[in-house]
């Protein structure tokens, strides 16, 4: 634990929406003189994070004394249609605000309005109050958060390690307690990765189910949740699921089973390259679902390995989205990405678009025999800090910068819910997260799954220096 040692101890100010709704209607404290507390939380520890770009500051604390003068005049009453009143949210650097700047994590100039997303905007008037924008790496192309903007972001648990990425930023802030929730993106892992990483809850709902705006062409990006706990991200979703005319793509969630009412069929998945100290931490929760009823059965992957089209996908996607002229501005390893991006033919496209159809009805025919499936995250566990990827990936030129997350991008192909919750600690005292995949559309039956295990494990993850009470 390198630097994480000389990290002061502190009690983190953010508690989960439920409590923090009691503390507030219970007078133990006004939303501003929260979120003024979590404002002084991000001053003290942001310096050694990087979590943040921006902080919302004299904004935030005017939103949140509009908010205590609606709960002076109606009560509890004012909970009602805004049933996150009060609750402190990041959003990642790549989700439009109106009143803050969005780099995208990047030098280049931004053109697009300064309004607010979908999401930001369901989230405001649900009462949640936005306290700044979270680091990202350069359009989101890494699944580790360094940028041009400013330094790398780091783990809370352990400083000389990355936050992963390209929601780094939004998982290190909810792992801190500088924030109860942050809105991510998820294009091959970014929500995931770093959830697993920094040991809170990300969510990838199904492919639409959040609106993206502007909308993205290569139809991999998904806006998701992150938080310290699955239902917090059950709270947040019933806010952020549904359709927007802006997202032609984004459609209702269809109604699924419940959960508590039987057992589930899961289907374990070990890739290849998971290390024993993520094998070790994951496969505890086998007993577990066994004692929940669920019935598990261990497989090997369903599906080849569909990076190569993935790679070309996104990198068509970069360079559609980059003018030579901008190259004196890009991340270095991004621009490589882009270069290889101009050389995809339309022919290789189309290839990897039919690997993406035979993967979704591989997949699709695989559900058949389960409810979800189960695997580590992340096979490994954080690397260094200001590192791209893990030693041995390769450089970004060699376009293997996202092939060491396996377990990640596949359902970012297929538009699959996917959750990944933390379920302990290895041996290093790093968190390890499980991933849970469902089938298209039942993200409630993923998310309900996940909160019972959540429930059975009854884990209390806190990173060092941070005290457990209040979080």
């Amino acid at each position: 634990m390198s630097e994480s040692t000389t990290t002061t101890s502190r009690q983190p100010v953010c508690r989960n929406i439920r409590e923090t709704r009691q503390f507030i209607l219970e007078g133990h404290s006004t939303v501003a003189g929260h979120v003024l507390d979590v404002l002084d939380a991000i001053r003290e520890t942001d310096p050694r994070l990087g979590a943040y770009v921006e902080v919302a500051g004299a904004r935030a604390v005017r939103e949140a004394r509009a908010a205590d003068r609606l709960i002076a005049r109606r009560g509890a009453a004012a909970f009602r249609d805004r049933p996150l009143l009060g609750v402190t949210v990041s959003v990642k650097d790549l989700i439009q605000t109106r009143d803050l700047p969005t780099r995208r994590g990047s030098l280049l100039a931004n053109p697009r309005a300064a309004a607010d997303a979908p999401c930001v905007a369901r989230l405001r008037a649900a009462g949640a109050i936005v306290v700044g924008k979270t680091a990202t790496s350069e359009y989101g192309w890494s699944a580790s958060t360094v940028s041009r903007v400013g330094p790398a972001t780091r783990n809370p648990w352990d400083p000389g390690r990355t936050a992963g990425g390209s929601s780094g930023g939004s998982a290190a802030a909810v792992a801190a307690g500088l924030c109860t929730a942050s809105l991510g993106t998820d294009g091959a892992g970014s929500v995931r990765i770093p959830a697993a990483f920094c040991g809170v809850v990300g969510f990838k709902p199904s492919f639409g189910h959040i609106p993206y705006v502007p909308p993205c062409a290569e139809r991999l990006s998904h806006v998701g949740p992150l938080a310290r706990s699955v239902a917090d991200v059950g709270e947040l979703m019933a806010v952020l699921a549904g359709p927007d005319r802006r997202d032609p793509q984004s459609a209702p969630a269809a109604p699924v089973p419940d959960a508590r009412r039987g057992a589930l069929r899961i289907g374990w998945i070990e890739f290849a390259g998971t290390s024993g100290a993520v094998r070790d931490a994951t496969e505890k929760v086998l007993p577990v679902l066994a004692a929940l009823g669920h019935r598990v059965e261990r497989i090997e992957a369903p599906f080849p390995d569909p990076y190569e089209a993935l790679v070309d996908i996104l990198a068509a996607a970069e360079a559609n989205g980059t003018a030579p002229a901008d190259e004196p501005w890009c991340d270095e390893g991004r621009l490589a990405v882009v270069r290889y991006g101009r050389s995809v033919s339309g022919a290789a496209v189309a290839r990897a678009e039919q690997t993406r159809l035979a993967l979704r009805t591989r997949l699709a025919a695989v559900m058949e025999g389960y409810d979800l499936l189960a695997m580590a995250t992340v096979p490994l566990e954080p690397f260094a800090a200001g590192a791209i990827a893990p030693p041995g990936a390769g450089a970004a030129r060699d376009l293997r910068w996202l092939a060491w997350s396996p377990a990640t991008y596949p359902f970012n192909l297929t538009g699959q819910p996917a959750l990944s919750l933390p379920v302990g600690l290895t041996p290093a005292g790093l968190p390890a997260g499980l991933q849970l995949v469902g089938r298209v559309g039942e993200d409630a039956l993923v998310l309900r799954a996940g909160e019972l295990l959540e429930t059975a494990l009854g884990l209390s993850l806190t990173p060092p220096g941070l005290t457990a009470k209040g979080s």
